[in-house]
């Protein structure tokens, strides 16, 4: 009796033994392929677990650390540009960032229907849509300097709007979408790069500054030098004149003048203006379409075309030769530009870290459009090959169902013939 109850009792054991040891074989220690709260991983699920993992990774949010707090909106950037309608580009020139390379790239490297008629001798292009005598991009090798030379952000968003409407049918207005664009370098080599380029002889003086329907007086807007122009001037020179615009310029540029008073620098405090200047060249700045920075032509050639969905023929070159990359500046000069670019500095670090940020969501973006391509040509297969297998299996069954009634119909014959 006793040896009885003792084999009753053994086969549970043994059965709980076995178990075990099946499940550490297909489940061992540390492993995260068993996850059965949730279904992920059982070895016998309809759903495996690279399935449902790949699917959250579609649905998660992008993570990344910034120290400006980038949202979602920040980052991603597509646009809906319509070549064919009443869509604009407007390319807000900064001097000295690579605005000129940037702009024949606009006229001459984009693969379009109707590509821009550039002619030899002429400055400007001819840049119409498809169809229509109306230019799709607003910039100085386009429709020339028509609000002013190296227009700012002040100017432009005034002035666009008026000059580009003006042969444009009332109907049509509402549906007019400006895109401003720019471009953006690290404030040292650009501040550099505009002195030489003043040494040489170079001026603006034909700007028109222009900020609440006027342009600044000469006491606002005090010159630099009293000749022609400030050829052969140091850098000393150049940095001891409070009034150069080339200080600050990309920061002044992108900024709403109209909220510090223009150029009138009585009307606040300067720890104010700078502080209202540097949050409105950011905020236009992250609400612009697109800008690119000068130091990285291949991104900022990858992130335009991901932008507007237009393509250039040929691929940026990287330029790193420039006039200000052969000037040879010691630390203290170094850190007085640094100092007198003050706001620019701090532009700069914001808008590469966007820019680099953006970047890199477009990439991700890809990467997940791309398993999403994969995976639907893994499913679409998967249904060819198991409809075909249907269709097998249904002709298979016509087939049978085929002889069956043949051989029903000769059986009736041959008993018909037997009674006969």
């Amino acid at each position: 009796m006793d040896d009885k109850s003792n084999k009753l009792l053994l086969v549970p054991v043994l059965t709980v033994l076995f178990v075990m040891i099946g499940y550490q074989y297909i489940c061992p220690a540390g492993s995260t392929s068993c996850r059965f709260g949730n279904g992920e991983g059982f070895p016998f699920s309809k759903y495996p677990a690279d399935v449902k993992r790949e699917e959250n990774e579609e649905d998660a949010s992008f993570r990344f650390q910034s120290k400006f707090n980038f949202t979602r909106d920040d980052l991603e950037r597509h646009v809906d540009f319509d070549i064919k309608g009443n869509d604009v580009i407007v390319f807000l020139h900064i001097q000295k960032t690579g605005g000129t390379t940037f702009g024949r790239h606009l006229v001459r490297n984009i693969h379009l229907e109707r590509p821009c008629d550039c002619r030899s001798g002429q400055k400007k292009c001819t840049c119409h849509r498809p169809g229509k005598a109306e230019s799709w991009l607003f910039s100085r090798f386009s429709t020339g300097w028509s609000c002013g030379l190296h227009a700012d952000w002040t100017e432009l968003t005034n002035c666009v709007p008026t000059v580009m409407n003006k042969k444009l049918k009332k109907d049509a207005l509402n549906k007019r979408s400006f895109y401003y664009i720019t471009l953006l370098r690290d404030p040292v080599s650009r501040y550099l790069s505009e002195w030489k380029h003043v040494q040489r002889g170079a001026t603006w003086k034909t700007a028109l500054h222009m900020c609440d329907g006027r342009p600044p007086t000469p006491d606002e807007l005090p010159a630099c030098y009293s000749s022609e122009d400030w050829t052969g001037v140091t850098l000393e020179e150049f940095m001891a004149c409070s009034s150069n615009l080339a200080n600050n310029r990309q920061t002044r540029m992108l900024a709403d003048l109209s909220l510090v008073g223009c150029y009138n620098l009585s009307s606040m405090t300067e720890e104010r203006r700078a502080e209202l200047l540097l949050s409105s060249a950011k905020r236009n700045l992250r609400r612009m379409a697109f800008f690119g920075l000068t130091e990285f032509q291949r991104k900022t050639q990858f992130l335009f075309e991901r932008t507007f969905g237009l393509h250039f023929i040929a691929a940026f070159t990287q330029i790193n030769g420039t006039r200000a990359a052969g000037v040879t500046v010691g630390t203290s000069t170094r850190r007085r530009i640094e100092e007198l670019n003050a706001l620019d500095m701090q532009l700069y670090e914001y808008a590469r870290e966007l820019f680099l940020h953006r970047v890199q969501f477009c990439h991700h973006q890809e990467r997940q459009e791309e398993k999403k391509r994969k995976r639907q040509q893994r499913r679409t297969m998967k249904q060819q090959k198991t409809s075909a297998v249907r269709q097998q299996e249904d002709n298979g069954a016509k087939d049978a169902v085929g002889k069956m009634e043949v051989t029903g119909v000769t059986e009736d014959y041959s008993s018909q013939v037997v009674r006969w």
